[in-house]
């Protein structure tokens, strides 16, 4: 006869397997002072397009219907949740006025902006991780005059 206490003791047996638990990477160092993420074109473009219709004190639904492009469409593509094809931008730019080459222009000039942003602050945490000795001995780290179109750090090993 088989006691309680040996049927509480009994093994289960699982219907599926357990998944194996995920093996923890290695954390990668952060430097100080978080960089910003890089921009999507999307983002730029819907950007220029409500600063332009902003600037000119004009509504969506003028620009939308000017442009036959749908009001909830458009501002989507001012949000930055879509990407809009050249013939949407094409359209939008028309009803405000603009080419195309300028949509493209102001948010490529944008983008450059944001990108010597993100060189300057990047500069300034590899100098706070280099200066606290985050170099860790595995290579000599120095400072050069400008390294291409942005300047920045030369970092030799």
């Amino acid at each position: 006869m088989v006691s309680i206490r040996a049927t509480n003791q009994a093994d289960v047996i699982p219907l599926r397997p357990l998944p194996a638990p995920a093996p923890t990477p290695t954390p990668t160092p952060i430097p100080t002072g978080t960089l910003p993420r890089e921009p999507l074109w999307r983002d730029l473009v819907g950007e220029v397009l409500r600063r332009e219709r902003r600037a000119q004190g004009r509504t969506l639904k003028d620009v939308s219907e000017a442009s036959r492009i749908s009001m909830a469409y458009l501002s989507e593509v001012e949000r930055g949740r879509k990407e809009a094809s050249s013939e949407v931008l094409a359209a939008a730019a028309q009803a405000l006025g603009l080419s195309l080459a300028d949509i493209l222009a102001l948010a490529g000039e944008r983008l450059v902006s944001l990108a010597a942003a993100r060189s300057r602050s990047r500069s300034r945490s590899l100098s706070r991780s280099v200066g606290s000795g985050a170099a860790g001995g595995h290579g000599s780290v120095r400072t050069a005059g400008p390294a291409g179109p942005m300047g920045g750090l030369l970092l030799a090993a």
